[in-house]
């Protein structure tokens, strides 16, 4: 598997996590030929410049911040911060930009992880910064990953550095930086959203690793079938890609001994990327039958209350890549369609799990999605809002309801009691009860039911009190 990963361009020497430190492999075969990688896949193939960047489109184009930071300048120009927060998922390139950011010229990279580093360690940096800035003119790029890990006092030994400008520190977190990081550094530095990568941009990172030098230099082929399902698993994830990527090339190497057929590039088959990855490939198209099936069969299983197959359903459709947020929204229509007022408290678990899906994104979302199909599913059930409306918006269609009483019609613009408008209204709070026996609907559909509440759960004492509010406001 040797020759396969030895492909690493030797002028990356400076992103390189491995290696003696001049740029040459730890491990050497016969005549000095590389027999490991100096470093995965994913920094092998990390950009150099902001054009090779694959994604954030919103935050590169000509004259936005990042670009004038990565060419020299400060952020937001001469006066602005030259600081930046880096806000998203995993795999979206907070990391790549902050090396793009360390190109420019006079810049030197420093990077600490809040998992590791103390106030020791920033105030060490600091010190070096200050004399690199006066000492050499050369400006200190602080990378901080996990920046939300670190607590008040640690932010705080940051604010020198920054507010000075000692250093240009590019921060990383996948937490809300407006809760995690302390105001008086977020208002000194920049905050920039980044977005998952989309299938496309997955797919051509995947494709150029496959073909660049850096990366596996064309001494393997994808098959589709293996570059859907690596996508797929990627979810949006540049990292998880390309690192999935490796194992599979690597699997599929060892398997044929590094030779293709007539000295074609060894071909990688789903097989491959399977045992890679130790998941299985699902079928699941998201724009095709299996999606339509598959979220019929998730939807069908909460209303027919069987809380393992819904969650059965629900693993594949997260498994297969499906945007979470799609099944927050079906959830949310189900606890109306399929719960309603049998259970009122499932619209709620719905909107907030809904909500706590854009907050958190997956892979934790799913525990949030998880208490909501299993409220949905083990509600009580009732049709009857659903039922209700369509039947009101069916008789609306079909022309019936013409008109409003005239003592429900508006009587605050001038010459509306001329035409009687609003005469003979009750006001229910002056009724015994706050309900008052008078006419609300149109005259063609006075006595209409619509809603139909069954004696399922909380629908069971609402039954008894809409027949006794008819009863009242009809005068029956």
């Amino acid at each position: 598997m040797s020759d396969l990963f030895s492909a690493a361009a030797d002028d990356d020497e400076d992103y390189d996590g491995g290696g003696d430190g001049h740029g040459h492999n730890a491990a050497s075969g016969d005549g000095g030929e590389p027999t490991r990688p100096r470093s995965p896949l994913a920094v092998r193939m990390r950009p150099r410049t902001l054009d090779d960047v694959v994604g954030q489109q919103h935050l590169l184009q000509p004259g936005s911040p990042l670009r004038m930071l990565a060419a020299g300048g400060a952020a937001t120009g001469p006066a602005g911060p030259s600081s930046v927060m880096l806000w998203g998922p995993p795999g979206t390139g907070k990391t790549t930009l902050a090396h793009v950011i360390a190109r420019g010229p006079g810049r030197k990279f420093v990077e600490l992880s809040a998992i590791t580093a103390g106030v020791k360690d920033v105030r060490r940096v600091m010190d070096e910064a200050l004399t690199a800035r006066d000492l050499h003119r050369t400006t200190t790029v602080l990378f901080l990953d996990e920046i939300h890990r670190f607590n008040k006092a640690q932010q705080d030994a940051l604010l020198p550095g920054v507010e000075n400008r000692w250093v240009v520190l590019v921060a990383a977190t996948t937490e809300n930086p407006s809760f995690s990081v302390v105001s008086p550094l977020l208002s000194r530095s920049l905050l920039l959203t980044l977005k998952p990568l989309t299938a496309d941009d997955v797919e051509q990172l995947l494709m150029r690793a496959v073909q660049d030098e850096r990366g596996l230099a064309g001494r393997v082929e994808l098959s589709e079938e293996a570059l859907e399902h690596l996508v797929r698993l990627a979810a949006g994830d540049a990292r998880r890609g390309l690192t999935s990527l490796e194992a599979a090339a690597g699997v599929a190497w060892g398997e044929t001994g590094g030779e293709g057929e007539d000295g074609a590039p060894v071909r990688v088959e789903l097989s491959h990327a399977e045992r890679a990855t130790d998941r299985a490939a699902l079928r699941y198209d998201k724009a095709g039958d299996q999606h339509y099936d598959i979220t019929s069969a998730f939807i069908k299983s909460m209303r027919g209350s069987d809380v393992d197959a819904a969650l059965h359903y629900m693993a594949r459709m997260l498994e297969a890549g499906e945007d979470p947020r799609f099944v927050a929204r079906r959830i949310m229509v189900h606890a109306s369609e399929d719960v309603g007022m049998a259970d009122p408290t499932a619209l709620q678990t719905a909107v907030a799990a809904a909500q706590a899906v854009q907050l958190i994104g997956m892979p934790e979302a799913r525990l949030v999605l998880a208490q909501a199909v299993v409220h949905i599913a083990t509600a009580p059930k009732s049709p009857a809002c659903h039922d209700a409306i369509n039947a009101a918006v069916a008789d609306v269609r079909a022309g019936r309801g013409q008109g409003v009483p005239v003592h429900l019609r508006d009587s605050h613009y001038a010459g509306a009691k001329g035409m009687g408008h609003g005469k003979g209204y009750v006001y229910s709070h002056d009724a015994p009860h706050g309900i008052a026996t008078q006419q609300y609907a149109p005259d063609d559909l006075v006595g209409r039911d619509y809603y139909e509440p069954t004696t399922n759960g909380a629908e069971r004492e609402i039954s008894a009190r809409v027949d006794r509010l008819r009863k009242i406001i009809r005068g029956g």
